[in-house]
C-alpha cells in the first residue's frame, strides 16, 4: 500500500519536530539569546524538504524563572521554554502543526490538514 499525500505530509512533519526538538534540545539559552535561538531553530528546519513555514517563540517568562531558580546567566533549553508551528506542503496537501506544554509534557500535534 502506498501512503497517501495527507500521510506523507503528516510524516513530513513529524520528521521535522523530531529534528527540532533534538536537535536544539540543551542549547544553552538565556533571554539575551532567546531570539536568535528561535531563529536560528526557525531557518533551520525550514531548510528541510516540504517545509513551507516555522514559527518558533521562547517562551520568556518561564526562562526567566528558570534561571533565577538556579541562580545562573542561562538554562538548558527545553520543551517547556518553546512554542512551535509549522506549515508542511506536500504535493498540494498542507498540513498545520503545533507544539506547546500539555502536562507537563512537550505535544506536538498535527492541528489540520488540508488541501492547498
Amino acid at each position: 500500500m502506498d501512503p497517501t499525500s495527507p500521510q506523507v505530509a503528516c510524516f513530513e512533519a513529524g520528521i521535522k519536530f523530531g529534528s527540532l526538538y533534538h536537535q536544539f534540545a540543551g542549547t544553552p539559552v538565556s533571554p539575551d539569546s532567546a531570539d536568535s535561538l528561535a531563529a536560528a531553530m526557525e531557518e533551520s528546519i525550514e531548510n528541510q524538504p516540504h517545509c513551507e513555514a516555522v514559527t518558533v517563540e521562547i517562551r520568556e517568562e518561564p526562562l526567566r524563572a528558570a534561571i533565577a531558580e538556579a541562580g545562573a546567566d542561562y538554562t538548558e533549553l527545553t520543551g517547556r521554554f518553546l512554542d512551535v508551528s509549522m506549515t508542511i506542503d506536500y504535493e498540494g496537501c498542507v498540513v498545520e502543526t503545533s507544539m506547546a506544554m500539555e502536562d507537563g509534557y512537550p505535544l506536538m500535534q498535527v492541528d489540520s490538514v488540508g488541501a492547498q
